[in-house]
């Protein structure tokens, strides 16, 4: 288990490296394609400062190991897979990796071949040339279009853990369109603007000239070379066909029993992990990262027959310490049962389809922003509905602006306050970010009572509680009605220094924990101890009469002393 685990992250380590390689190949090739819509001298240009990194010696080797050895991998994967069953973005994957260098050898064999062995000038403007209102065209728009999604596509399943990726997705997606369609959009104006000049004789014979045209003998010389490497591949990928159903016959000899709690009971070959037998049989099994080992959602609880699996290797082990599993429980895709087992998942999507990947809970160490209007009760008496309802909307549409500009969200709305969280990378910029969007939401109160002013309506007055600490995040409540929230005890606590503030008279609590982990040097503020309900012991916190004060809170070597004012105990 320890040498296969080994082998497939060495593996998983060289199928990233060589295709972020090729990926920013891939990436600057339709760039520069694509500025055949401004000149052929740009296209010429872009090309040129291109292969002064892709035809140099260090590059030639970088990039085409890189080839070979993706394409290997490909191969590999259709040998040593145990059941092409798998999830549709792995088979698109799949199927376009295996594709690709079928389609790719055509295109190298009359390049960068043509210009090492017969010195064609392989220009961007010759290739297009060759091939415009050709099938080979269409061939090579269609190579295009495959390079890029199966690139795209392993891309974002490499990094949709992260949350900067997540966050950014729109961007992502929208230039995942962009960039092929203005390759293609640069390689169609250019087309046209090849074909006039061809259709001229003169300049025709010149341009053949500058390219060094090929002659009948050359071309069939490519296309032999190009048959070739087609017969090349198509024996190793009927060679890994072969094997791969040589070692299906072989495992069918020896097959394994499993009972799912609450599912089907199944007999698959020996040899695939618990979560290829689930798939084989179509049972529903979550795996949010395919089986990589990686999110742990696959988790299983062995109710029998776990006595014959291989102790969990290290990686596993640590994987399962983290989400604090209990006693008997292995992830499915890193377990191979050899004897009957019975089996309990731990997520199951039949049933629960509706549900998104936050509604298994996430824990992470966040700040939040606990808002209350003062005397909303005491100002609203008598006052019709509609007047009540409209006083808040524009309370609210002048503070939350602020909020979500400095990268919080607001978690749910309290009638007259709300719950904000900043859900960031990390703690420090989640704690900066609350600051950034208290001292926000007070400027634009200033800002809004003038308005009230004068309307010759009082004006608002806010208590604001900041914490950070530990929370859950996830989406609680029945299935198909489950919203997104925030749980947790920093929660309460950034709710009781909201309550606090209306007995101190300031308009804002802020915890020291917040304040430390936003950079800011707490010795010389004048941090009160509060005992708050449901905390065992007093919590430092710093009052401020108004969101002003928190501009001398600034994070960084110098951080001046912010002028507090004494809390009355």
């Amino acid at each position: 288990m320890t040498a296969q685990l080994w082998r497939g992250n060495w593996m998983t380590r060289a199928r990233i490296a060589s295709g972020l390689v090729l990926f920013t190949f891939v990436l600057f090739h339709l760039l520069n394609i694509g500025l055949g819509l401004f000149s052929p001298q740009w296209l010429e240009t872009g090309q040129m400062l291109r292969e002064i990194v892709t035809r140099s010696l260090t590059g030639t080797v970088i990039l085409y190991t890189a080839l070979l050895v993706h394409a290997a991998l490909a191969l590999y994967s259709l040998a040593a897979r145990r059941s092409l069953r798998m999830p549709w973005w792995n088979a698109l994957q799949f199927v376009s990796g295996l594709a690709i260098p079928l389609l790719l050898i055509s295109h190298i064999t009359h390049t960068r071949l043509a210009h090492a062995l017969y010195g064609v000038n392989d220009q961007m403007d010759y290739l297009i040339a060759l091939i415009w209102n050709t099938a080979d065209g269409w061939t090579q728009a269609l190579l295009l279009l495959t390079v890029w999604v199966h690139g795209c596509v392993g891309l974002h399943f490499w990094l949709r853990s992260k949350p900067w990726w997540n966050r950014l997705a729109p961007l992502w997606s929208g230039l995942a369109m962009l960039i092929p369609a203005y390759a293609l959009a640069g390689f169609m104006t250019e087309g046209r603007r090849i074909t006039e000049v061809f259709a001229d004789p003169a300049a025709r014979t010149l341009e053949m000239a500058r390219f060094h045209w090929p002659d009948r003998q050359v071309f069939q010389s490519l296309a032999g070379i190009e048959l070739h490497g087609r017969e090349v591949f198509l024996a190793l990928l009927l060679l890994a066909a072969v094997i791969h159903l040589l070692r299906r016959l072989l495992r069918r000899r020896c097959s394994v029993r499993i009972r799912y709690v609450n599912g089907p009971e199944t007999t698959s070959p020996c040899g695939l992990t618990l979560l290829e037998m689930s798939q084989l049989h179509g049972v529903p099994h979550t795996a949010l990262c395919g089986g990589r080992g990686r999110c742990t959602t696959c988790r299983v609880v062995i109710e029998a027959g776990g006595e014959f699996l291989a102790p969990p290797s290290p990686a596993e082990a640590n994987s399962l310490r983290a989400v604090n599993a209990g006693p008997n429980t292995r992830l499915a895709c890193q377990i191979r049962p050899t004897h009957p087992m019975t089996v309990f998942r731990v997520f199951r999507p039949d049933g629960r389809r509706d549900r998104a990947h936050a509604s298994r809970g996430q824990e992470r160490q966040l700040a939040i922003l606990f808002l209350d209007m003062r005397g909303f009760t005491a100002r609203t008496a008598g006052q019709l509905p509609y007047d009540v309802v409209f006083l808040l909307n524009r309370f609210f549409d002048a503070i939350v602006p602020p909020i979500l500009e400095a990268g919080g969200s607001v978690d749910k709305y309290l009638g007259d306050g709300l719950l904000a969280v900043f859900e960031t990378e990390d703690m420090q910029s989640s704690a900066r970010a609350a600051l950034r969007a208290a001292r926000g939401l007070s400027m634009a109160l200033t800002t809004f009572n003038a308005e009230l002013e004068r309307e010759g309506v009082p004006p608002i007055r806010i208590g604001v509680g900041l914490h950070l600490g530990d929370l859950v995040l996830g989406e609680i409540g029945a299935a198909g009605n489950a919203p997104r929230t925030i749980i947790g005890d920093t929660v309460n606590t950034a709710s009781r220094l909201e309550g606090r503030t209306r007995d101190l008279e300031v308009e804002f609590l802020i915890s020291a924990p917040l304040l430390e982990a936003a950079g800011i040097d707490t010795a010389p503020l004048p941090l009160i101890e509060l005992d708050l309900r449901g905390r065992p012991a007093p919590l430092k916190a710093l009052p401020l009469k108004d969101g002003s004060m928190l501009d001398h809170l600034t994070p960084g070597p110098a951080v001046a002393q912010a002028p507090a004012i004494p809390a009355r105990e």
